[in-house]
This record gives structure tokens, sequence and C-alpha cells, in this order.
């Protein structure tokens, strides 16, 4: 586990440029560090960096950049390889000199090319330099686990893990993407391909880029090896209709992930929440261990109605594990807020950031490497949003009618005004495109509000901005609970859920594994018929009975709560100065991304009044939150680096 950088560029950037914009991500590679620069003629330097945690192979030869045998090929690497040890054998003309994996990829990478991606199961982004065909390839893992930005600018090409070192380099403009801002501030994350600075992009999961060093602009290629929509219709094709053939293939290849996945040169444990992925991927964990201890976190909150740690704490004492738990209280929280920023250096959102970074902090302690569930509720239909969709879809047919009702005029506006909430909401959703992600229409109209227009009303010339995802027909799934499941997979779970297991682990330098996120694992789970993941109403019921082969039903058993942070409190109690100097008129005004007199009013009453209940479907606090993060992040790099 590492954070990677480097450039193409005719421009001089020194190797001590170089070095600061690595030294930029010391917390994701303590261990050991590595920049070079290379000659690519026409007047090309390539600059390769990388700051490494070591994993695997602990010694100096597993130091980057590495170099292929033959001095053809250079890579800088993020991730792990788990399946390093079958291609080192089907790879073994070459002549190794490691024992890790990075070498095992310039060797795939000397045997098939940029195919070799699809030959590699794990957690990746990578950057390869091949002297022969004068490219770079810049490539990222199937789901997004690891991060990988980049900077195209004339004939100079700028990558990073995060964004920190992209904003060290020479000439870079900061310039704010003020049309991902209503997005931003209403799903809390900017996702893939766009990030919060104009120009520079996240390169998309499963997608590998290619730089022809010395043709125009770089002459791009990008291309996705592996895509949801594709793989889903593929394999979704071939079903696994017996269920117990089904459970048991299933049961096989998280078994096989969870192993490959504990294969370290350093100490390793696991996450342990007392949820059903946590608990069950300990469960294999232990199972592989024998007689030997896995070692398991788990954090606990003061107020019971969030705190999970007792279940966590049971299921821990029946599977023999070395139990660490954790009470946290508020003022621990909050000691994390001021460094959001450093870590997190884009806008991000989710406050459950907060006690995963507590809990990363714990592990680390004694672990360098954890194992979590992530992957489970996406895959295996977890979310109480699954539910909520498919009583959508039935009502589908009745909204639509409302929707012509709600037009007709009533006083001095239209019937539609009248509904009780949860009507409006069925109403109002007419667009096809983005059908599974309705949600309370005034949330959105606020977040649209927000953003500051150009002087003719529009955003650069567009009647407004986009804050759900208009791609759904892409899916080609009828079944809205299935068709909102892949659209997860394809937004949610890698730009905010995986982001935030990969910023807030590497903050300790701890490396976070998912072998529910194992690509075999993965395709097979499309091969499953939904009604074995939703069963009778009964969400992730093929994963619940495989669980239920380890650990007591009566353990597992209760209704899912997840990560609280009190936001309302803290907007409206400690942080409410730093939130109302955020919005003050006057400097939104100079900061020229948010309509002043809007942002200023509505953050005023929000202060006032607090949330608008569950009556109204207003959650103004996770609105303000998203607003407030965004400027504590631009205080600190924008305002913070003219100062």
């Amino acid at each position: 586990m590492c954070g990677i950088c480097g450039y193409v560029s005719r421009n001089i950037i020194t190797k001590e440029i170089l070095s600061a914009m690595n030294d930029s991500m010391e917390h994701r590679g303590p261990d050991d560090a590595g920049v070079e620069l290379y000659d690519a003629g026409g007047g090309y330097t390539v600059g390769f960096a990388q700051r490494r945690l070591s994993i695997l192979d602990l010694s100096p030869l597993g130091h980057q950049p590495m170099h292929s045998a033959d001095g053809r090929v250079t890579i800088t690497y993020n991730g792990e390889i788990y399946n390093f040890r079958e291609l080192r054998e089907e790879l073994k003309d070459y002549p190794f000199r490691s024992n890790c994996d990075t070498e095992v990829i310039l060797a795939a990478y000397l045997k098939w090319g940029i195919a070799c991606l699809g030959h590699l199961n794990g957690m990746f982004a990578i950057a390869l330099y091949d002297r022969a065909e004068k490219k770079i390839f810049l490539a990222r893992d199937r789901i997004g686990k690891k991060p990988l930005y980049y900077w195209q600018q004339g004939s100079q090409l700028v990558f990073a893990s995060e964004l920190k070192p992209v904003m060290l380099c020479p000439g870079f403009p900061r310039e704010i993407a003020r049309d991902v801002l209503a997005r931003y501030l209403f799903q809390q994350y900017v996702n893939a391909p766009e990030s919060v600075f104009r120009g520079v992009y996240k390169l998309e999961p499963g997608s590998w880029l290619c730089w022809h060093i010395g043709a125009p602009d770089g002459g791009v290629e990008k291309q996705r090896y592996w895509d949801i929509a594709d793989v889903y219709a593929e394999q979704s094709g071939s079903p696994v209709t017996d269920y117990a053939e089904a459970k048991s293939g299933l049961k096989d290849r998280l078994r096989k992930a969870t192993a490959a996945r504990m294969i370290a040169d350093v100490p390793l444990g696991c996450f342990l929440s007392g949820g059903y992925d946590s608990s069950l991927i300990s469960a294999i964990a232990q199972e592989q261990l024998g007689s030997e201890p896995l070692k398991t976190f788990s954090i606990g909150f003061s107020e019971k109605q969030y705190d999970e740690a007792q279940y966590a704490k049971q299921v821990a004492s029946h599977l023999g594990t070395d139990h660490t738990e954790l009470y946290i209280d508020e003022p621990q929280m909050f000691e994390l807020v001021a460094s959001l920023p450093k870590y997190f250096d884009e806008p991000f959102a989710d406050s459950s950031e907060i006690p995963t970074m507590l809990v990363s902090m714990l592990a680390r302690q004694k672990v360098t490497v954890a194992l979590s569930g992530d992957g489970g509720d996406e895959f295996f239909c977890g979310y109480n949003i699954y539910e909520t969709v498919r009583q959508a879809q039935k009502l589908d047919l009745a909204g639509s009618v409302a929707h012509a009702l709600g037009q007709l005029p009533v006083g001095h506006g239209r019937l539609e005004s009248h509904y009780p909430f949860r009507v409006r909401v069925v109403a109002a959703n007419r667009d096809r495109e983005t059908a599974t992600q309705f949600g309370a229409g005034s949330y959105v109209e606020h977040a649209q509000a927000m953003v500051r227009k150009d002087a003719d009303g529009t955003f650069g010339g567009r009647e407004g901005l986009p804050v759900n995802y208009p791609v759904e027909s892409r899916y080609h799934v009828k079944d809205w609970q299935i068709r909102r499941m892949l659209l997860d997979m394809d937004t949610y779970l890698p730009g905010d859920i995986l982001c935030k297991v990969d910023r807030a682990s590497m903050k300790y330098s701890l490396e976070a594994r998912c072998p529910i996120l194992d690509t075999e694992v993965m395709e097979y789970s499309f091969r499953i018929p939904h009604a074995f993941k939703f069963r009778g109403g009964e969400k992730k019921a093929i994963l619940k009975d495989i669980a239920y082969d380890y650990i007591p039903k009566e353990l597992l058993e209760r209704p899912k709560t997840g990560f609280g942070v009190p936001l309302d409190k803290w907007l409206r109690g400690p942080l409410r100065g730093q939130l109302t100097d955020f919005s003050d008129r006057g400097f939104l005004a100079s900061q020229g991304l948010f309509d002043a007199d809007y942002t200023s009013k509505f953050v005023a009453e929000y202060l006032k009044n607090g949330d608008g209940g569950p009556a109204t479907g207003a959650n103004w606090s996770k609105l303000c939150w998203s607003f407030f993060v965004f400027e504590q992040w631009y205080d600190a790099y924008i305002r913070g680096a003219a100062r």
C-alpha cells in the first residue's frame, strides 16, 4: 500500500519538486520513498515517485520505482495483487529478482501488454512507462479501491494518488469546477471522472489511460477493461439457479478471497462492527488461522442508539478472536474535524469518515493490514434504500397519475404542492434516467440554488446543474432494485465508501483489504438470482445464510445502525462560529462560487431553526455539513495557498 505520483512534461519539474509532491503523501507510505527522472527524448522528461508502506517483501528489492529486467518498462504502483503467486508461476520465464507483486506486474505487462490488467486480481493504481513504445499507462482496479487523479495541460500530464501532489506541481491553477458543486452538496462526494478542480480528473474504476509521449496533447486513449453494466449482463446470463449450489459457490469464493488477502509479511487483523459483513469476514479469517486468534477491532459509542460494540464483542467471543475495542465520545470525534482537509484533500462530507478514522487508528496500534466487509450491501442488497426503491417501482404508475393531476391549478399554485411529502416524491419522480434516485425535491432545489449562476442566469450556458446520475438506461435492467444496486456499485461504492476507507486508513498508514470486492466474488454475485439476495423482503439473504454457518443467528439479527455523528449538534453548537463565517455574504460574494444571498440566508435559517424533521423530508444539517466541509477545505487549499 503506497502513494504514487509523477508526470511527463517538457516543462522543468525538478527532482526536488517531485520529492516534495511525493512527500505530501508520507502518511500513505512512511517506510520508503523513491523519486526518479528519465529523459524521454524530444525535450520530454518523465518523473515517477512513490511512498511505500511495506507489506510484501520488506527488503530493498521491493523499492519503487521499479524497472523491468531488460530496462524497457518502469512502474510506480499502489495496491496489492492477490493472485501474484499464481501469475509468477505462469510467468516463470521472467528473471525475477524480488518476491513482491510489483515485479509480477512488470513481467505480466511484458508478456501481455496492457491486457495484463485482465489477469490481475487485486486493488491497484498503476503507472507504467514503456520506453520502447514511448507511452505512459495509468490504470485503476476494477471497482476503484485505489485512487488515481490526473491533470492534463497541453503536452503535460501529472498524476497522483491524492490531490496534494497535483496542487504542488508548478503552474497548477487551482481553479474550482463550479459545475460539480451542486452534486457534491447533495451526494457529499465528487464522483469519477470529475474532481473538484477544473482540468483534473479521477481515472474511472476498471479503466486505463494511455499517454503517447510526443503526440499533440498526448494523443490520449482511455478504455474500460471491466465495466459493471457489461459484466452484469454477461454473468447474469448464466445464473446459478440451485440455491445450495449458489450458496456453496459463494462461500468457496469468499474463503478463497479472504485467504488471499491474509498473505502479508506484517501483522494482520480485521475490522469487526458486529454486522453481517464484517462478522462473516472475521469468521472466515479466523477459520483460516485455526487455533491462532485473529486480531479484531471495533469502536463503541457513548450514545446507546449508535453503539454496536456490545454485539461485536459477542461475535468476537463466539469466534475466539483477540478483540480490542475502544469506546469513544463526542469530543474524541470532534477533535478530528480540523484534520479532515489534510487527509481528505478533495471535499468529502460523509461524516462516517470520522469514526472510520478512529477504528483505523485503533487497529494500527497492533496491525498494518486490516480486512473489512465493504461491498456486501451493494452486491447483496443490504441498504434500506433498496426496499424503498422496490416500493417506489410498485407505486410508479400511480405516481404518474398523481403527477398529471398535480399540475391542476389550486389557488395561487398547483395541486401537487398540497400533496403529503411521500406522495410528492413519488409523483415528481418522472425522469427514467434517474428513476431509482428519487428524493426530497426541496433538498435538490436547495443544493442547486446555493451555487452561483452566471450573469445570464445559467451555469456556463446550462439551465441547471445535475445532482443525480442520469445513466440508468445503460444497465438495461427493468427491476429498479437491481438497477439501483448496479448504480451504487458504479458511483456510491467507489466514490464514497471506498474513498472513505482509503483515506481514513491511510491517515494511519494502515492497509484495508476487502474480500467481498474480489473479482471472482463480484462476478459470481451477478450469477446469483436476485431472489436469493432479496428473499421475501429479507435483505442479503444468501450472505446471511453463510454467516449463520459460523455465527448463531441471534448474535447477528438486529436493525442496521452504522456510524453516527451528531451533525446538527455540532453545526449549531461548537462549529456555529465557523459556519457563520463561511456563510458570510461578503465572503461568499468575493469567493464567487456560491450564490451569496441565497446561501447566506439558507445557512442563517438553518442555524436558527435546525432540521425540518422527517415529516418534511428536510435534513438541512446534511446539506450544511457538505457546505461546511467544502469551505473548510477551501480555507486550507485555496485561501491558505494565497496567504
